[in-house]
C-alpha cells in the first residue's frame, strides 16, 4: 500500500494530495489508524515534518484523555533527550511495541481454541455423563446458546 503524501502549509492546514482536499489531524490519525502511512511535506520548503504531525496527533490525544505516558519516564525523555532516549526509541520501540502485538494476538487466538475446546468438552459431558449434573452450570458456561443448556438431566431411577 502506498504512502498518503500530505502537505502541511503555513496557516497549520494538512492537504490530502490523494483526495486534493484538506484534512484535520483527525482525519490523519483515521487514515493511519485505518493501517495507511502517511507522510508530510513543508509546502514551502519541501522538509518531511511527517515525525513533528504525528507527535502533534499523539500530543492532542495525550492532552483529550489527560494522559499518554507515566510521569517517570516523560522525567526520564526530558532529563536524557535526544542522546540515550532516541537510541532506545529508534531501535528498541517499534520492534517491542510490535512484539507485543503478535503476542498478544497469539494469546488470543489460543483462548479463543481453549474456549472451542471448552464447548467441545461441554456438549460431550452432557451427552455422555449425565450423571455429573452438579457440574452442569459450569459446563453450560462453554455452551453455545440454544444448545441445549438449560435442559433438565435425566431423572435418576434411584436404584
Amino acid at each position: 500500500m502506498q504512502k498518503v503524501r500530505l502537505k502541511k502549509y503555513a496557516n497549520r492546514r494538512i492537504y490530502d494530495t490523494e483526495k486534493s482536499a484538506y484534512i484535520t489531524l483527525q482525519q490523519v490519525c483515521e487514515l493511519i489508524r485505518s493501517g495507511r502511512q502517511v507522510e508530510v511535506i513543508d509546502a514551502q520548503t519541501q522538509e518531511d515534518v511527517t515525525a513533528f504531525i504525528l507527535t502533534q496527533i499523539i500530543v492532542e490525544e495525550a492532552k483529550n484523555k489527560n494522559s499518554l505516558l507515566p510521569v517517570p519516564l516523560l522525567h526520564l525523555v526530558i532529563q536524557y533527550g535526544g542522546n540515550v532516549l532516541s537510541e532506545f526509541f529508534e531501535k528498541y520501540l517499534e520492534l517491542t511495541i510490535q512484539n507485543y502485538l503478535a503476542c498478544r494476538s497469539a494469546f488470543d487466538d489460543q483462548f479463543r481454541k481453549w474456549l472451542e475446546m471448552g464447548k467441545d468438552l461441554s456438549s460431550m459431558a452432557q451427552k455422555s455423563m449425565p450423571g455429573l449434573t452438579p457440574w452442569k452450570p459450569f459446563f453450560d458456561l462453554f455452551s453455545p446458546p440454544g444448545s441445549g443448556s438449560g435442559e433438565k438431566p435425566p431423572e435418576s431411577t434411584g436404584s
